[in-house]
């Protein structure tokens, strides 16, 4: 497959995962673990939940990955815990699969496209002659659905297989009148689909929203179809990250006419579990750098602890090829409150982390 340029973004229901140290995580999973351990009583998601501490639901930016919710989880907790005891609650004991878990529904509640504009999105429905093909409601002259038939537009997975499937019919049916249909931007779709989903007659339709199929049933589907004879070396797509499932879409189409053999058929639950795989490597295996992760080591005083032989704190190299922001996550709701406790008496301040710092430490840790 000629697709270099694709790559999916966009929130999963399950999230595989193919680095070193990292573990599955399911957003519906997640869900439940937030009530189970008592999170909803302090904090919300999309408005559902407490309103003692933030909504996790809210949008951030793009580089909302593991190792930023790791790093915020870490900069945050004494204050948790503090508030978590001045409530009487039992402190939550979060397992490195919960961690996970937690995580992808976190990611799912936040997830968002870029900006789009409807005034933008209508000048380019009718630039590229759409209705001549496409009404919004009935049945146009070219005879093809209406765009109120679409599930696309409640569904960006949905608008990637539908792009790629009907690539090749919907670019004939455009030559056959004269219309080249080209290459579209990201933007450009994306204004297309805010302008759709805001006409009158379409803004009853379901809130927009999707979920990806699982991660390991999507890489086998991936070697069958053919996407990994291409996309290997440079052209691999676990170079990518940061885009999203409009971002994916686009490339589809714009890529497939370059394809040069017929293109395999991708069934709505096929397209869901290639999303689900293209998406763990991107999000879980986030990469970090050893040499700066040392620095970061040192400059944080982690050494006072996991290293000084009297301590009795463990030596980290042990567990070598076993860290992931997950990991760091539970460990630190199961051992935290004494580790802030010796680091008082020792004097030492809690360290806090960046995105890119914590990212770092993990890359340090694994490779130490």
């Amino acid at each position: 497959m000629n697709l270099a340029h694709w790559v999916v973004l966009g929130s999963s229901t399950v999230f595989g995962l193919a680095a070193a140290g990292s573990i599955a995580g399911d957003a519906q999973r997640g869900s439940e673990v937030f009530k189970q351990q008592n999170c909803i009583a302090c904090h919300s998601v999309a408005g559902q939940g407490g309103k003692a501490a933030p909504d996790l639901g809210m949008r951030t930016a793009r580089e909302y990955t593991p190792a930023q919710m790791a790093s915020q989880i870490w900069n945050h907790a004494p204050a948790m815990w503090t508030a978590i005891a001045g409530r009487g609650f039992e402190r939550p004991l979060v397992t490195e699969d919960q961690a996970a878990d937690l995580f992808a529904y976190f990611y799912s509640a936040r997830y968002f496209e870029r900006p789009g504009d409807a005034g933008r999105g209508k000048q380019v429905f009718s630039a590229r002659r759409c209705a001549e093909c496409h009404a919004i409601t009935g049945q146009a002259a070219g005879g093809a659905s209406p765009v109120a038939q679409w599930r696309s537009l409640a569904d960006p997975i949905a608008l990637a297989e539908q792009m790629w499937n009907h690539s090749a019919s919907m670019r004939a049916a455009a030559g056959s009148k004269g219309v080249n249909l080209g290459t579209l931007s990201t933007q450009e779709l994306t204004d297309v689909l805010v302008y759709l989903q805001n006409l009158p007659e379409l803004r009853a339709s379901r809130r927009p929203g999707f979920a990806a199929g699982p991660a390991d049933t999507g890489e086998m589907l991936y070697r069958v179809k053919g996407c990994a004879d291409c996309h290997t070396g440079k052209r691999s797509l676990e170079r990518f990250s940061g885009r999203t499932l409009t971002d994916f879409a686009a490339a589809m189409w714009n890529h497939a006419p370059k394809m040069g053999k017929e293109l395999p058929e991708l069934r709505p639950e096929e397209m869901k579990r290639i999303v689900g795989y293209l998406w763990s490597i991107q999000f879980f295996g986030e990469r970090g750098d050893p040499a700066r992760g040392q620095k970061v080591f040192t400059a944080k005083n982690c050494s006072a602890c996991h290293g000084a032989a009297a301590s009795g704190a463990p030596n980290l190299a042990e567990y070598k090829g076993r860290f992931s922001a997950t990991s760091m996550v539970a460990a630190l709701w199961r051992h935290g409150p004494a580790i802030m406790a010796r680091m008082n008496m020792n004097k030492v301040a809690w360290p806090t982390f960046t995105r890119t710092q914590m990212a770092d430490l993990i890359a340090y840790l694994n490779r130490n």
